[in-house]
């Protein structure tokens, strides 16, 4: 499956973000998602996962209860909304598919695929 992240850009703190990440190629439901971020000079960053269902979800402590993560698999578009924005968010922020047994995973080794992700830049 192919991903195209977009959505990200330049907000000031405590405004909002909704990122995008369309698949292709392969049948989008058949696929738990994820959104990682990585801040320069830091490792990858778990930050939100959902089944395919759309039903469970989990979420970074760093952004539970500011961030949605949701599906559309009619449209094979996983988003992220992110809500009250800090400037530690900012980030390259990158979406993952992944097959195999359904679960919420939080791990970048646990996902085949990645999209090449989107900078979302928060200015204080």
């Amino acid at each position: 499956v192919q991903l195209q992240a977009s959505g990200g850009g330049l907000v000031q703190s405590g405004g909002s973000l909704r990122l995008s990440c369309a698949a292709s190629g392969r049948t989008f439901s058949n696929y738990d998602m994820g959104w990682f971020r990585q801040a320069p000079g830091k490792g990858r960053e778990f930050v939100a996962a959902i089944t395919r269902s759309g039903g469970p979800t989990l979420y970074a402590d760093s952004v539970k209860g500011r961030f949605t993560i949701s599906r559309d698999n009619a449209k094979n578009t996983v988003y992220l909304q992110m809500n009250s924005l800090k400037p530690e968010d900012t980030a390259v922020y990158s979406c993952a598919a992944a097959s195999g047994h359904y679960y919420l995973r939080t791990s970048d080794y646990e996902y085949d695929y990645w999209g090449q992700g989107t900078l979302v830049t928060v200015s204080s």
